[in-house]
């Protein structure tokens, strides 16, 4: 079976049906950005956005995501730069390491969706399925508070 995945927008075929999401977008396709750390579901370092629904792509069958739109971290900035959480990420110095910085900016950006001002709690609490091992939280809060304040002042 051909698996037929639309990741950031191109169309991706592979005969690789045995294996994770993640697996086909960092082995078959090249595309780096999502991270493999723990392959159980629990550090959110394989974020990525399947059909706007964010998953573990650790957890996800290959032939789950057929026919699906996947969106991973290189799949938010455009050209003409940064996406506004990752160039907040950068400007309030939460990318760290930067192991977890793909799954981070992906939840950041789903939680802004859904609530575009969050407060500190609420970052917190939605943040919680993203382990950082570099113990930097609360710079990775600083920068979802700044991309907040960014996008809905732009919208004023």
């Amino acid at each position: 079976m051909t698996v037929s995945v639309t990741v950031n927008g191109k169309l991706f075929e592979d005969e690789s049906e045995s294996v994770s999401l993640l697996a086909l977008l960092r082995d078959r396709w090249g595309l780096l950005g999502t991270k493999n750390a723990c392959e159980e579901g629990e550090c959110g370092s394989c974020t990525v956005r399947l059909d706007d629904v964010l998953v573990n792509a650790c957890l996800v069958l290959a032939t789950q995501a057929d026919g699906r739109e996947v969106t991973t971290v290189e799949g938010m900035a455009t050209d003409a730069g940064l996406h506004p959480v990752q160039q907040a990420f950068v400007d309030a110095g939460a990318v760290q390491c930067g192991f977890c910085t793909s799954g981070m900016v992906l939840a950041a950006d789903d939680l802004l969706r859904r609530v575009p001002c969050p407060t500190a709690a609420e970052v917190r609490a939605e943040m919680a399925g993203n382990l950082c091992r570099c113990t930097g939280y609360r710079h990775i809060v600083d920068a979802v508070c700044l991309a907040a304040e960014r996008t809905t002042a732009e919208q004023v």
